[in-house]
């Protein structure tokens, strides 16, 4: 037997939700085989089997947040034992029903009609009682002392409603009807995706998503109504948006970042060049479907930059500076579940049509949360480019443990006076912010100095 544990899939992540089991109890299990899919901070990732065997055991259940380290599943050899698993394992599987406890205990003299008066409906438990103690499988109706000491008499799946423990405190939470509800797990189990699906639909007149019974109690108790406002004022007007995995983590390292001490350098650079250089680019390679981006020429013109100023190419590790070999450059990608910085390996020996067709791929796979750990990883320095939106200039937080990231702006047309000829050109604002602790004003500034020229006489970037 050997367990199969909670692995660190990204170097952010402390936990993990198991996501689906993809592999049963009792099925085959060979070495690589895909088990489950795991939700982390960064995206849906694939848990593998590590050897070869049967799946004997699965000891969480889909939608349950599981530490690092911590077992999920047993694989052995031969079939699994009687003993049922803990995950997804179908009904005809479950043990008989348990005695009941001594305080809903009736005797047996008592009428079959009697019911324990403790019992609730569904088996909801009160907002103080732990999630812990919430059975795999509860009771939708109320069941007779005759039938509880008689289990045989009923089948082991009359009556019952299958659902995780995080499905039923979640649908306890928002005021689930759980007979309405259809599972869609294995054997028609009410998962957590069920439960999400009722709360979006579970809303009232004015549209908004209904809060969880805490959130509204805090705030109708927390906060006084204005003047001339009824009592049924403010009810669902404001919603309430969990944090997903993405959003915390991003918190948590802008908070880092914030705490880095950190300055800014910003240079205007005049891309009339370079802009040219990009519509010829475009006019010469489009009967091979190729199109480049300005951000491509920048990305390339930040590698070659980095190659020339190694000692801007760093990371600050607390006791060390460490100077990177490799040229990695990370890309700033706005999702609908957050900022994700997907990494151009290598970005000072590709071309500028490969960077390019390679930040598409990323930011796509990005943008549908399929980006793996090594497509995340390595960076040594990021871009971020806000000049599509409208933005002229702004600062980028840093993204640790990477010593600076650039900001771009958008190219905006200007008065200049050029050979003593008033005329218009062509002018981004470029802002570089820069971990001071790895590097100095002058050192960052010579950076910055030389990317510009870069910028402004694009062949470089060409040869």
């Amino acid at each position: 037997m050997s367990e199969v544990t909670m692995p660190r899939l990204s170097d952010t992540m402390e936990e993990g939700e198991l996501a689906r089991w993809l592999k049963q109890v009792g099925d085959v299990v060979e070495k690589g085989d895909v088990l489950a899919e795991i939700e982390t901070d960064k995206a849906t990732m694939d848990l593998e089997a590590f050897e070869s065997g049967v799946l004997h055991e699965q000891l969480v259940t889909e939608g349950t947040m599981v530490p690092i380290g911590q077992p999920v599943a047993v694989i052995g050899e031969g079939p699994p034992s009687e003993k049922p698993s803990s995950g997804n394992t179908s009904e005809a599987e479950e043990p008989a029903p348990e005695e009941p406890e001594p305080e809903s205990e009736a005797p047996e003299s008592k009428a079959p009609e009697s019911k324990a008066p403790e019992k609730a409906e569904n088996a909801i438990p009160e907002d103080d009682a732990p999630v812990a103690d919430v059975a795999d499988v509860a009771d939708v109706d109320d069941v007779d002392d005759t039938a509880k000491s008689e289990p045989e008499a009923p089948s082991p799946t009359a009556g019952k409603l299958r659902m995780s423990p995080l499905a039923r405190k979640l649908a306890h939470d928002h005021d689930i009807d759980l007979d309405s509800l259809k599972g869609t797990g294995p054997d028609g189990r009410i998962i957590r995706a069920d439960i999400d699906a009722a709360i979006s639909a579970q809303k009232d007149d004015s549209g908004a998503v209904a809060e969880p019974r805490e959130a509204l109690a805090q705030r109708d108790g927390g906060h006084d109504q204005g003047e001339g406002e009824g009592d049924d004022q403010g009810e669902g007007d404001d919603e309430v948006i969990p944090l997903s995995k993405i959003r915390k983590v991003i918190s948590r390292r802008l908070t880092q970042s914030q705490e880095i001490p950190h300055f800014f350098l910003t240079s205007v650079v005049d891309v009339d060049r370079l802009i040219a250089l990009r519509a010829d680019a475009n006019s010469e390679l489009a009967e091979q479907g190729i199109k480049v981006s300005l951000n491509d020429f920048i990305v390339k013109a930040v590698a070659i930059a980095l190659r020339q100023h190694p000692e801007a190419n760093t990371s600050f590790t607390g006791d060390s500076i460490v100077r990177h070999r490799r040229v990695n450059v990370g890309i700033a990608v706005a999702t609908d579940a957050g900022l994700l910085v997907p990494v151009v390996t290598d970005a000072d020996q590709k071309s500028v049509s490969q960077i390019g067709a390679e930040v598409v791929a990323l930011a796509n796979t990005a943008r549908g949360g399929k980006l793996t750990l090594d497509q995340m990883s390595g960076g040594t320095f990021s871009v971020s480019n806000l000049g599509m939106f409208g933005i002229e200039e702004f600062t980028a937080m840093l993204n640790p443990p990477e010593a600076g990231i650039l900001a771009v702006g958008a190219a905006s047309p200007e008065i200049v006076l050029r050979d003593g000829e008033v005329t218009e050109a062509q002018k981004m604002k470029i802002t570089l912010t820069v971990d001071h602790r790895a590097m100095d004003g002058a050192t960052a500034a010579a950076f910055l100095r030389d990317l510009k020229g870069i910028l402004q006489q694009p062949m470089r970037i060409l040869v």
